[in-house]
């Protein structure tokens, strides 16, 4: 290749050995080749029976699962009012189908008698704030 401008010739040798550099690094480190990806998350199946027996366990397993896992629910320990106002706040925000008479109360009595209020279930706690 002849260039009548020397400082032509010299920047696209710049730039050849700066692509080249950048292939080299990539090959070395790794940037640009398949990665490994991590399994995808499969939800494990849950069932009814896996829960506090008690009058409403079936109802209440299929209103709340219909959203999402019914171990966020066992997690929570809330008291009837508390629960109450979940189920409301569900329905106001994330559009769960209301429920009403004798269907909210089964569910309540559930939610009330299998997931009552705790000191160990106390939600969100602020790391640092002293308790």
């Amino acid at each position: 290749m002849t260039f009548s401008d020397g400082r032509t010739a010299a920047a696209v040798r710049l730039v050849f050995l700066a692509g080249l550099a950048g292939v080299v690094a990539a090959a070395v480190t790794g940037i640009g080749a398949a990665q490994p990806q991590p399994p995808a998350f499969t939800p494990r199946d849950e069932a009814p029976e896996e829960f506090p027996d008690a009058p409403g366990r079936e109802d209440t397993f299929y209103a709340c699962t219909a959203c999402h896992g019914f171990k966020l629910v066992a997690q929570q320990g809330m008291s009837r009012a508390r629960w109450s106002e979940t189920l409301n706040w569900m329905t106001e925000r994330h559009g769960m189908p209301k429920l009403e008479g004798k269907e909210r109360e089964g569910v309540l009595d559930y939610l009330e008698r299998a997931f009552p209020e705790s000191a160990s279930a106390r939600g969100f706690q602020n790391p640092f704030l002293k308790q």
